[in-house]
């Protein structure tokens, strides 16, 4: 599954709050400073879909926070 994130770093909690745009925005406590933020999203969007960190992909966006990500063993986002 393909799907675009809206990473919203150095928030106070972490945890995704739904679509907004046709984008999933993910709220997360890193900074955005030597790809902890990164790192993050993918424990994050991991933990959600049940999957392991290595099955998310980054397509585009690695440095900005408008992402488009593919989720490898996923057919639907449980949300």
């Amino acid at each position: 599954m393909i799907v675009d994130v809206k990473a919203v770093p150095r928030s106070s909690r972490s945890g995704i709050d739904g679509w907004i745009g046709g984008a999933l925005k993910v709220r997360l406590k890193s900074a955005p400073v030597d790809g902890k933020a990164n790192r993050e999203l993918a424990e994050v969007l991991a933990k959600a879909c049940k999957i392991p960190k290595a099955n998310v992909r980054w397509l585009s966006g690695e440095t900005a926070k408008l992402k488009r990500l593919e989720l490898v063993g996923v057919d639907k986002l449980p949300l």
